[in-house]
């Protein structure tokens, strides 16, 4: 028998819609009305079975009404239900358990798409989404913040003898010797966040190890959960690169092979070896030649290819295995 005075569940729906600009990875984000703190959120709104049929259709109409915005790709990554993420100890309000997608918008300029009446009352844009991961970026090199700020604090949070946390350490931060793994996005987060060292820590009423020379460093905040729904975004769709061809649905009809190439590495946060990306290119005959060239490179006429949907029958995971 429910108790009179349990709290009621309310299921969301959030959206990490991913653009691409310039080989600069974007996510969507929209304001909330008058939440006046000014940070930026995911498109997110209730589920409504009685106008939605499916939790994906519920979302599509969310992004459409608050952005204007058709998306292509669509999956779902996770369901979030921490009890910081919306109630309050005091709060009677319905606490929110929010399912979270991945979606990518359709082809390149994904802020042309944006309608000018979701921009006025929703504040829709495309954000970089390296804002909030300063530390994800490795294409020209290690990032400064991680040995200046960050690693320093981890290593004081984790001095306190706690075993799993030195593991979980070295495995998300690649120490002692070992490879930073691109698909641990979250992992890292959620180490920051525990450590009290994003802002979204001290907002759920952890203590906070934040200090004013961090403020900037730690990545800009998000309402709620939505930062770490927006990590698990990007873990999901660095992982799935390797095994099936969405970067092609985040480009053009036509594109360069460098295009391509400094698509993947934007999306990874890496460099890649320029004739080891190509052969690798070639030899999943991912793309087909269009029989035209560029004259936009800057040097001399660069072939332009297209991407060769035949292989989505000819083989179950036609990635780019970088």
């Amino acid at each position: 028998m429910a108790r009179s005075d349990a709290t009621n569940i309310a299921i969301g729906l959030s959206a990490a819609v991913v653009g691409l600009k310039d080989q600069t990875p974007l996510i969507l984000t929209i304001r909330a009305d008058g939440a006046g703190d000014g940070q930026d959120m995911l498109p997110f709104g209730p589920f409504d079975p009685l106008r939605h049929r499916t939790f994906e259709l519920g979302l599509r109409a969310f992004v459409e009404a608050q952005a204007g915005l058709q998306i292509g790709h669509v999956e779902q990554l996770y369901t979030f239900g921490d009890r910081g993420r919306h109630a309050q100890p005091d709060d009677k309000a319905d606490h929110v358990v929010s399912v979270g997608y991945l979606a990518l918008s359709r082809g390149a300029a994904p802020e042309d798409a944006i309608s000018a009446e979701a921009l006025k009352l929703s504040g829709a844009s495309f954000q970089p989404w390296y804002v909030y991961f300063p530390w994800e970026d490795w294409r020209a090199g290690r990032p400064d913040v991680l040995d200046q700020h960050l690693l320093p604090a981890l290593f004081e949070w984790a001095s306190d003898g706690d075993v799993t946390k030195a593991e979980r350490l070295k495995l998300a931060f690649a120490l002692d010797g070992l490879v930073w793994d691109d698909e641990r996005v979250l992992d890292r987060y959620e180490l920051l966040y525990e450590a009290g060292l994003v802002n979204e820590a001290a907002a759920d009423g952890r203590d906070s190890r934040l200090v004013t020379a961090m403020f900037a460093r730690t990545g800009r905040a998000m309402r709620y959960d939505h930062r770490r729904i927006l990590a698990t975004a990007i873990s999901r769709l660095r992982a799935k690169l390797k095994y099936r061809p969405l970067v092609f649905e985040l480009m053009g009809d036509e594109f360069t092979l460098t295009e391509l190439q400094k698509t993947v590495e934007a999306l990874a946060g890496r460099h890649l070896h320029k004739q080891n990306f190509r052969r690798l290119v070639e030899a999943n005959a991912l793309v087909e030649p269009t029989g035209t060239t560029s004259v936009q490179t800057g040097g001399r006429p660069a072939q332009l290819f297209r991407f060769r949907r035949e292989v989505l029958l000819e083989r179950p995971a036609p990635g780019l295995r970088v």
